[in-house]
């Protein structure tokens, strides 16, 4: 037995479709209004923000003003593990809980562990995977506060996350303006590649590509965009970069995205090429639908744009005239980050595709 072989579904590809979701959450009493939640659940926003001073706020995928300075960044992230080193898979977990907070223009003050661990397997495993979550922890300048474990059929990990950041530099998923620059900041198809994995056909060359994507933090090339003029951010995770773009443009605007420009992980596209895709991405595509229209793109590519990215990259809209210093500044840290489109005014589609 290896630490794979208890799980069904792993990473950001095990995440509940959006179209379910808001299908549910459409029942739910209605949150009553209070002028310190900044950001809840009603957009589909990365964390929430809780208002504590004029000038600081917290974030958890949730953001509540305490005081005019100040909001707490609440949020909340865990799931089974997508490759097969437990050490790998608690940087990994930690790397994708914590990227909420940075995707909002927040600073990570403390965590909390949420463990589910099977009883018959090895502790040495549980070990290396809370170690491997603890020192991404440390490299993010978090502090580990607690958590809660069970027993369960199959490994789980994950954070209850807070973090801080000021109301006034708070960064929206879904307040792109017309004219802005789109920059992805990781590349795309570690969905993919973990399938190729699975099927034994990925090179370890790709295999270490994708690993070292997943586990990279999102803390520097949000701290990289934090000087210019940034519109919008959102992580890139389960759902894809067609959906999350579709919620960036939230009915507003439409999103141009040049295909070609995209970053992509060695292999990804030949894999696809292959029909070697992922359930989760199937169910992306399921969500978008007939509402983007992607029947010029090659099928390579459409996979690529509905793939499940665990851990993804940043997608920033900042403005146009400070895109390019704005880049170069992410690049320092993050190489692979690239220019990927623009925004326009609304058109019929949410996203236009070339």
């Amino acid at each position: 037995m290896d630490f794979l072989s208890q799980c069904t579904s792993g990473g950001c590809g095990a995440k509940i479709e959006s179209r379910v979701l808001n299908q549910l959450l459409q029942h739910l009493p209605e949150t009553p209004a209070n002028e310190r939640l900044l950001v809840g659940f009603e957009h589909a926003d990365d964390a929430a923000v809780y208002q504590l001073t004029p000038e600081k706020a917290l974030i958890s995928t949730v953001v509540y003003q305490l005081t005019p300075e100040k909001a707490l960044i609440s949020t909340v992230d865990f799931f089974s593990p997508m490759v097969n080193d437990p050490l790998s898979f608690g940087k990994i977990a930690v790397a994708n809980a914590l990227s909420d907070v940075y995707a909002m223009g927040g600073t990570v003050l403390y965590a909390l562990n949420l463990v589910c661990f099977p009883q018959k397997m090895s502790k040495e495993w549980l070990e290396q995977m809370l170690l491997g979550g603890s020192l991404k922890l440390k490299e993010a300048g978090a502090l580990l506060a607690g958590g809660h474990s069970i027993y369960d059929h199959e490994p789980k990990y994950g954070l209850a996350v807070t973090g801080e950041v000021h109301p006034e530099k708070l960064w929206h998923n879904n307040t792109p303006q017309v004219g802005d620059v789109l920059i992805l900041t990781k590349a795309l198809g570690v969905g993919i590649i973990q399938a190729a994995v699975r099927g034994q056909l990925a090179k370890q060359t790709e295999q270490k590509i994708a690993q070292d994507s997943m586990e990279r933090l999102n803390k520097y090339a949000a701290a990289n965009a934090r000087s210019y003029a940034v519109h919008a951010c959102t992580d890139v995770t389960g759902f894809g970069l067609l959906i999350h773009a579709k919620e960036m443009a939230d009915n507003q605007v439409t999103l141009l995205i040049d295909t070609e420009a995209l970053p992509t992980i060695t292999g990804a596209l030949a894999y696809a090429a292959e029909c070697l895709v992922t359930a989760a991405g199937q169910r992306n595509r399921q969500t978008i639908g007939t509402t983007i229209d992607y029947s010029k793109i090659s099928m390579e590519m459409q996979e690529l744009l509905f793939d499940p990215q665990t851990s993804g990259g940043l997608l920033i809209s900042v403005a146009a005239d400070e895109a390019a210093a704005c880049l170069a500044a992410i690049q320092k840290e993050d190489p692979v980050a690239k220019i990927i489109g623009e925004v326009l005014p609304k058109e019929q589609q949410a996203v236009v595709l070339l």
